[in-house]
């Protein structure tokens, strides 16, 4: 980053910030000046019409005369319009969140270097529950969406909204950011011997609340319900993964793993989660759950690709798996040394996109929602 700011006189703080500011000016300005291209055909169509479909628990949502209108049929959303959305992702959305990620993690390692932050691998550490917790809130809001064809919601619009994808990231984000804060101030005060220890269990309590509300809601809704065995099975099927892998690399591939050490090790437990989950909500629910009468549905393009090329999910598990030693590969001594914090910030994205989707697929069949 020094280096950067030597050549080009600018500082890296004020670049991101400025950089960022363009970006969303150049959105705006798009909006205003073609808003049935920009804003109806991909800001709406993309990112906003599917939260807005999702916080409403409808099939579909387009824009009528400039009014969101929901579709609550299979019916009403195939003769709807263009602009029509549906609730999760698309390949739009996903190759926009990556680019949103990488902004995003690009402002984080600035913000860290403010912070001057040096313990980078314990930053990684005292961060991973929240990506457990991240996954469990939003379950919290897939059970919110059941709740609400009950009439029963525990949050309605526009806060649920708050826990939908993209939004839910700046959500655990604040959290995270806040509970680093008081971290920070309990350890530079004395009160704590590390940092990472209160900003662990501040993400593995947070964890605990989302999960514990689930399991409330599992007992005074009908909506929810709770089934033990696709939890053990999925932890089973990724707990078996990651051994296997872990332990054939420590034996006959060390200095593969040599870089992250066990942050590969959480970065591949991340992963082998995202993959059993799949496996287990998409092939094995019917089996494991008799009173369920389908298999749960992909939430991502690349399951249901997975899917529709192979007639079976057990592949994603290996292309998560394969992912997660692509990862641990890339991320050499040479290359954390020679950006320690940039990378550690990059595997906290590889944990946030492999355990916080996991979670919620793991969990979204385990309290069947």
């Amino acid at each position: 980053m020094a280096a950067v700011r030597d050549r080009v006189d600018v500082d890296p703080e004020r670049a991101w910030v400025g950089g960022v500011l363009a970006g969303v000016a150049a959105l705006v300005v798009g909006a205003l000046a073609f808003p049935g291209t920009v804003y109806d055909r991909f800001v709406w169509k993309y990112f906003w019409g599917p939260v807005y479909a999702d916080a409403h628990a409808a099939r579909c949502a387009w824009l009528e005369d400039g009014a969101p209108t929901l579709g609550r049929t299979a019916g009403a959303c195939g003769s709807a319009p263009e602009t029509v959305a549906f609730p999760g992702y698309t390949v739009v959305s996903e190759v926009g969140y990556v680019v949103l990620v990488l902004v995003a993690i690009g402002g984080l390692a600035l913000l860290l270097r403010r912070l001057q932050i040096e313990r980078h691998r314990a930053l990684f550490y005292g961060l991973f529950p929240m990506a457990v917790f991240g996954g469990a809130l939003r379950v919290v809001e897939d059970a919110n969406d059941r709740a609400i064809e009950g009439a029963g919601a525990v949050v309605s619009y526009p806060l649920n909204t708050l826990l939908i994808s993209p939004l839910i990231y700046v959500t655990v984000a604040a959290v995270a950011l806040a509970a680093l804060l008081v971290s920070l101030w309990l350890e530079r005060t004395g009160r704590v011997d590390g940092f990472e220890y209160p900003l662990a269990a501040a993400g593995a309590l947070a964890a605990v609340a989302a999960v514990g509300l689930l399991a409330v809601m599992a007992v005074v809704t009908e909506a929810v319900q709770f089934y033990p065995v696709v939890l053990l099975v999925t932890l089973a099927i990724a707990g078996v993964s990651v051994a296997v892998i872990w332990f054939g690399i420590e034996r006959f591939a060390p200095r593969l793993n040599a870089g992250t050490g066990y942050m590969g090790l959480l970065v591949l437990v991340g992963q082998a989660v995202d993959g059993a989950a799949n496996v287990v909500g998409l092939e094995l629910y019917t089996t494991l759950v008799p009173a369920a009468t389908r298999n749960l549905s992909p939430k991502h393009p690349v399951n249901a690709a997975v899917v529709d090329v192979f007639g079976t999910a057990w592949p994603f598990l290996a292309l998560k798996l394969g992912a997660a030693v692509l990862i641990v590969w890339i991320f050499e001594e040479t290359v954390i040394e020679e950006s320690p914090r940039f990378s550690v910030m990059l595997l906290v994205g590889a944990v946030a996109v492999g355990m916080g989707p996991g979670t919620r697929d793991m969990l979204r069949a385990t309290f069947g929602v």
